[in-house]
């Protein structure tokens, strides 16, 4: 299928339009909001502690009397920034691991499935917790170890399809005119596999998401950089729910769903085009 008409599948699948436009919604306004707000990420004393959403404070405010809508806006930036690069490298790195390991077979297959396996054995958020800790706080840090442990389902999912795609014709024909195996793997095997990858890019990043708005709960996030689980943790820490203050948990929360409600959306859209047994539009 080509390129426009896999375009066109996708924007007729009422999840794909939905699921584009509140992930660009969220784009636009993790990138501009911050711009254009009047106050800075760290900036206390702009109005009274636990003050009630008004006009002036759209989102109310925290203990300190710092503007929700300006760290909420801060935090978008932060926590879909780390949700599309941890994704994205989680993915190139399982999808690698998944072709290497699919193609050659033998020692290094077999070595490759045993780490898989053991890590998916691991809660993943388990993992990750104990490797912030040993990292220590930082963005790059969070970045590093979600994407150190989310590759494994990409790289089996890959594998499986590797293990198909190698014993088509073309590919058998490849290999007697005496194509070098990097040449067939990347050549004739990584773009059969591209639609997959691509739709578990897609669901890695709201699993990214939830993994760093977990981390940040939890203190294990870049202190110096507000994020949507950051701004939960101090909700928390300040018994923001038990004191009525649902202003200070509902936008981020509302953040975290939006943007992984969104991923899922346009993941199923993605899932139809790949598999036409699941095709309805």
């Amino acid at each position: 299928m080509s390129s426009w008409g896999t375009l066109r599948l996708f924007l007729r699948n009422p999840y794909g339009r939905f699921g584009t436009l509140l992930l660009l919604g969220l784009v636009v306004v993790a990138g501009v909001g911050p711009i254009l707000t009047p106050y800075g990420v760290w900036q206390y004393g702009v109005c009274k502690p636990f003050e009630r959403p008004s006009i002036s404070h759209p989102f109310g405010c925290d203990e300190i009397g710092r503007d929700l809508l300006t760290l909420f806006l801060s935090g978008a930036r932060v926590s879909l920034f780390v949700g599309f690069v941890a994704a994205f490298l989680s993915t190139l790195l399982g999808a690698l691991v998944g072709l290497f390991g699919g193609y050659f077979g033998g020692l290094l297959d077999a070595v490759i499935m045993r780490v898989v396996d053991a890590l998916l054995a691991i809660p993943s958020l388990v993992l990750m917790i104990i490797f912030a800790a040993v990292l220590g706080p930082g963005l790059f840090n969070v970045i590093f170890v979600i994407t150190v442990l989310s590759w494994p389902p990409v790289s089996r999912v890959v594998r499986s399809q590797v293990l198909s795609i190698k014993e088509y014709p073309h590919v058998e024909a490849a290999r007697a005119c005496g194509a070098s195996s990097m040449r067939i793997l990347f050549k004739h095997i990584a773009p059969a596999t591209t639609p997959l990858v691509v739709a578990n890019m897609i669901l890695q990043i709201s699993n990214a998401i939830i993994a760093e708005a977990a981390l940040g709960f939890l203190g294990l996030g870049d202190p110096r950089i507000p994020s949507w689980g950051g701004i939960l943790r101090f909700a928390f820490r300040m018994g923001a729910m038990s004191a009525g203050y649902w202003w200070y948990v509902v936008p981020p929360g509302l953040g975290i769903v939006l943007a992984v409600l969104s991923v899922t959306f346009i993941s199923y859209a993605l899932d139809e085009i790949v598999n036409p047994r699941l095709r309805k539009y």
